[in-house]
C-alpha cells in the first residue's frame, strides 16, 4: 500500500510540475532570412535575430531536404516562438512536410516545434524559384 502511495504522489508531483513550466513558459520574437538551393536534395542557410526579454539573441540556421525539389530562392522569415523559459530553448532541430513553389515572389506561413516544445509561427516572403514537395529540416543555433 505504502508503495502505491508513493507511485501515486510521484505521478501527481509529475503532472504538477509540467502544468507548472507550461505555465511558466513565455514567447518571443523571430525573424531570419534564409538561402534556399536544391535539386532533389536541397541544403539551406541563414542568419537573423530571436527578441526575448527585451534582448537579441544572434541565431543562425541551417537545414537540409529531400524529395521533389528544385530551384534556388531566399525566404525572409518572421514570427513568434512560443513556450520557451529560456532563448536557448529555441534551439533545436525543427521538423516539416510541405510542398510549395514561387516564381519571382511568394508567400509562406508554417509552424513547426522542436524537441523542447518550442514552437514557431512563422510568415515568410520568398524570392526566387523554387518548387517543392519534400520532407525538410531545419536547425536553429545560438550563436
Amino acid at each position: 500500500m505504502s508503495r502505491f502511495r508513493s507511485v501515486a504522489v510521484a505521478v501527481i508531483a509529475a503532472v504538477g510540475v509540467s502544468f507548472a513550466s507550461a505555465a511558466n513558459a513565455d514567447s518571443g520574437t523571430i525573424r531570419f532570412s534564409v538561402y534556399k538551393a536544391a535539386f532533389f536534395i536541397g541544403g539551406s542557410g541563414g542568419e537573423g535575430t530571436l527578441t526575448f526579454h527585451g534582448r537579441r539573441y544572434p541565431i543562425s540556421i541551417g537545414g537540409i531536404s529531400g524529395g521533389l525539389a528544385f530551384g534556388a530562392s531566399k525566404t525572409y522569415f518572421q514570427g513568434t516562438v512560443r513556450h520557451i523559459r529560456r532563448a536557448r530553448d529555441v534551439t533545436g532541430v525543427y521538423g516539416a512536410a510541405g510542398g510549395g513553389g514561387a516564381l519571382g515572389r511568394g508567400a509562406q506561413v508554417i509552424v513547426m516545434t522542436n524537441d523542447k516544445g518550442a514552437e514557431l509561427q512563422l510568415t515568410g516572403r520568398q524570392v526566387g524559384l523554387q518548387v517543392n514537395a519534400d520532407l525538410s529540416g531545419m536547425s536553429i543555433g545560438l550563436r
